[in-house]
């Protein structure tokens, strides 16, 4: 795209950011009941989509269809406008339809493409209680019977699962073979009968995660995602949306309203009259993240163009989810330092913020939640060094 037509989109994207973004949103989520917070989450997303900007980067065929520097244009005005951030349908627009494209069947694609632009909500069933950074020693089963798979076991960390219509479930269908052999990959109707949700509640008091328990689970084999026994391969597909695609967004919200308001915090005079800003150690702290968040933009720009031209590196986006995730964390950790006390009594914010609430010390608390899913920092260091390095690994023992 020219210069000058990406420049006529992002007027347009800051005409349309200026008259719908509510200005006084984050106010009025305080202490909003998680129903309440749910139905704000659904409504926005059908703003964004009546603008054609709720799924920018799916095809164009689905609804999508914008080049990767469109895609940064409009992140860059979302986040600079404040706009509320999709929670509620990160895991539907990004892993579900990524999984669906990438390996689900044409009529799995008509059935649940046009639904979630409708609002259909998708939780990930992959981590249990022994099976989270370790995720390929699952122990869920799938039994095959006849034309459906009948699913027993527990799943754990699933956020957003108490809202959710369906599931992407990761299943042993051959307990005899190796951990990642013998997994298989389903769409699991979260109304069905012996699906038990329960919320767990986290270090804020939030319940954003639950656990998932399944008895008797019938499932029928049309929605099984890939071949049988080969769900592993078809994770990988979701895990990269985890852990490189939908970091687009969120390094643009970083950099713009993230580090905005950190340096905004620092340049408000204190009762002293002095600012955070003037101190030297303060300066070079923000000169530091400053530099690692232009690097990190860089680095997702460069994975989603590589991966649109299906020139992608196996590590590339293993390396940006763990930069981001970890850089999430020492930004957090500083703004709850340098901010000091008031950073430690700020104890609420809007249930659709994400970490970006301006609350410090919950927002860094929050931030902890990045290094874990979509593979720990531990794992993704793991598969940098065997696929970027070559690094030997341990060999598989069946179990």
């Amino acid at each position: 795209m020219a210069t000058s037509d990406l420049e006529e989109f992002r007027a347009e994207a800051r005409r349309w950011c200026q008259a719908h973004i509510p200005a006084d949103w984050r106010q009025t989520q305080v202490g909003v009941s998680d129903e309440e917070d749910v139905s704000f989450q659904k409504a926005w997303f059908q703003e964004l989509r009546k603008a054609g900007y709720a799924v920018p980067h799916w095809p164009r065929e689905w609804g999508g269809g914008m080049s990767v520097a469109e895609q940064i244009v409009l992140y860059q005005e979302l986040a600079a406008h404040d706009a509320p951030r999709l929670v509620l349908a990160f895991v539907s627009i990004h892993h579900a339809a990524s999984t669906l494209l990438a390996a689900g069947t044409e009529e799995q694609r008509r059935r649940h493409l046009p639904a979630i632009l409708d609002g259909e909500i998708w939780v990930q069933g992959f981590s249990e209680p022994e099976a989270g950074s370790d995720l390929a020693s699952l122990r869920t089963t799938a039994r095959r019977e006849g034309d459906a798979f009948v699913v027993n076991g527990q799943k754990l960390w699933a956020s957003g699962a108490a809202h959710a219509d369906w599931c992407l479930l990761l299943a042993r269908t051959d307990v005899t073979a190796p951990k990642r052999k013998g997994i298989s990959y389903l769409l699991m109707d979260m109304r069905s009968p012996g699906v038990d949700v329960r919320p767990i509640r986290n270090a804020s008091g939030e319940w954003h995660f639950c656990e998932i328990f399944l008895n008797d689970v019938v499932i029928p084999a049309s929605q099984l995602v890939g071949p049988e026994n080969e769900g592993w391969r078809v994770a990988q597909e979701t895990l990269s949306a985890e852990r490189g695609m939908t970091m687009l967004e969120l390094s643009e919200r970083l950099g713009n309203a993230g580090f905005r308001w950190l340096v905004e915090e620092c340049s408000r005079a204190r009762p002293d009259g002095l600012r955070l800003l003037d101190d030297a150690l303060v300066q070079d702290g923000l000169a530091a993240l400053e530099t690692e968040i232009a690097g990190l933009r860089l680095l997702c720009r460069g994975l989603v163009e590589r991966h649109e031209a299906g020139t992608a590196g196996p590590v590339e986006a293993s390396v940006v989810k763990l930069f981001y995730s970890e850089l999430l964390q020492r930004m957090m950790d500083f703004g709850t330092e340098v901010v000091g006390l008031a950073a430690q009594t700020s104890l609420h914010k809007p249930g659709s913020s994400g970490w970006e609430s301006g609350a410090w010390a919950l927002d860094f608390i929050g931030s902890w939640e990045w290094t874990i899913p979509g593979g720990a920092s531990e794992i993704q260091r793991t598969i940098i060094a065997e696929r970027g390095l070559g690094m030997p690994r341990e060999p598989e023992v069946a179990r």
